[in-house]
């Protein structure tokens, strides 16, 4: 039963543009309408109808210590009453700071920012003032946020100049945007050879989560960390998704590869709104006021977000099993489906790193946005649908991460593989 999801929907979209406020949340891509999500603990969500449903978001990631985790709700709890908002410095943010720059290898400071998307937004005009060179490079299926820069498609040319994605994004940003396929060094070589000494910024994510998981090829990193040294342009890591889940450190703690700025989000807000950018010293005094680069925000280092992102990175921190026991259980999650598929005599692709995975609907391998766009979406939505009627929420789109907590336990995963092999049989007609 989902009558309330059901009515709440339909209210929703008189009022709300879709009737949701971030578009992959509507379904559009699996079929059907949102389920409307009443409270969460550990690993379950509940919906406004009482259904329970075993939680494979996470929301989008930050809940790496599951739902309501007492540790981060009590930090939540005595920061509270201490005001929502000061718009003066706290004890909290330098605290915060002083901790992410121990963690993350790569940063020497750190800019409290609202959201992934600010921070990415943010990272490029930072990268811009440093060099004083106007251009990017980004990689086709790789999600930043929805800044115009990000908004961008290059059509089949590495070197052609960027067309607006979205409208509403102006042919001068685009022409100021390069788009090259993931794991593709050569093309990347390409477009800064055809474009030389204007480049200011490569970014990407560096385990991409944005078009199912996707991870870098063998050597990739390491020769984007090369190039950018030789030509002086400014590699930027979005580590929103993967900072301090796929390590402490993050995606380049994981592969060793250093950028010279970083952005980040989710996990630091402990589940509440905050994002973070930083880098080399030099760079980062570029932003104000020490420097002319110009970004502010009056909710900039929030003391409720900063109290929970403190109390998890602390937790993270200090509790370094997290890491082995996620690889592990995440581990079993693939090998199971692995498994299922093996029984089943099916060839689908399965792509892991740490505790981010996701399975694609093609026998050939995914390696970037045009393989992974190769995945029969219709399936996907059915498997989706019948996933979801067994109680597991998986993310309603074939082209996003799935996330686990430490919440989910070796039962859970079995059920997982469990229903994993019924919604494959249930799609091939074979139950």
């Amino acid at each position: 039963m989902i009558q309330k999801s059901s009515n709440l929907f339909q209210r929703a979209q008189q009022v709300i543009p879709g009737g949701v406020n971030s578009p992959v949340r509507a379904f559009k891509a699996v079929g059907g309408n949102p389920l409307f999500m009443a409270s969460a603990k550990g690993p379950y969500l509940f919906d406004e109808d009482g259904n329970q449903y075993l939680d494979f978001i996470n929301s989008w990631g930050p809940m790496i210590l599951g739902h309501a985790c007492e540790t981060v709700e009590k930090a939540v709890q005595d920061a509270l009453g201490k005001s929502f908002s000061f718009g003066a410095p706290t004890r909290r943010e330098v605290e915060m700071a002083e901790l992410i720059v121990q963690m993350v290898p790569s940063l020497e400071k750190v800019r409290m920012v609202n959201s992934g998307t600010e921070a990415t937004m943010s990272a490029i005009r930072v990268a811009r003032g440093f060099t004083g060179k106007d251009k990017i490079i980004k990689f086709e299926g790789c999600y930043h946020g929805h800044g115009d820069s990000f908004l961008i498609s290059a059509g089949s040319g590495a070197i052609t100049l960027g067309v607006p994605d979205s409208p509403g994004v102006t042919k001068g940003v685009a022409q100021d945007t390069i788009t090259v396929p993931f794991n593709n060094l050569a093309a990347v070589k390409v477009a800064v050879e055809a474009n030389a000494g204007q480049i200011a910024a490569i970014i990407l994510e560096p385990v991409v989560g944005n078009m199912g998981l996707v991870p870098p090829v063998k050597g990739f990193l390491q020769g984007l960390r090369d190039l950018c040294t030789q030509q002086n342009i400014v590699l930027i890591f979005d580590e929103v998704m993967t900072g301090f889940r796929l390590a402490k450190g993050g995606a380049q703690e994981l592969y060793n590869v250093l950028p010279d700025m970083t952005t980040l989000g989710k996990i630091i807000g402990g589940g509440m709104p905050v994002g973070a950018y930083g880098g080399k010293k030099e760079i980062m005094d570029c932003v104000a006021p020490a420097g002319p680069v110009y970004q502010a925000g009056t909710l900039s280092g929030n003391p409720i977000a900063m109290a929970a992102g403190f109390a998890m990175l602390t937790y993270l921190n200090e509790h370094p099993e997290v890491y082995a026991y996620l690889e592990n259980l995440t581990s079993k999650l693939v090998e199971g489906m692995q498994a299922n598929l093996a029984k089943l005599n099916l060839a689908y692709t399965i792509n892991r790193v740490g505790s981010m995975f996701s399975i694609f609907f093609t026998p050939d391998p995914v390696t970037d946005f045009e393989s992974a766009k190769q995945s029969d979406l219709a399936l996907f939505g059915q498997y989706f649908n019948s996933m979801l009627r067994q109680g597991i929420y998986l993310a309603p789109s074939q082209f996003e991460s799935l996330f686990v907590s430490i919440a989910l336990t070796d039962k859970l995963a079995d059920q997982y593989i469990a229903a994993n092999l019924a919604a494959l049989q249930v799609i091939h007609q074979l139950a």
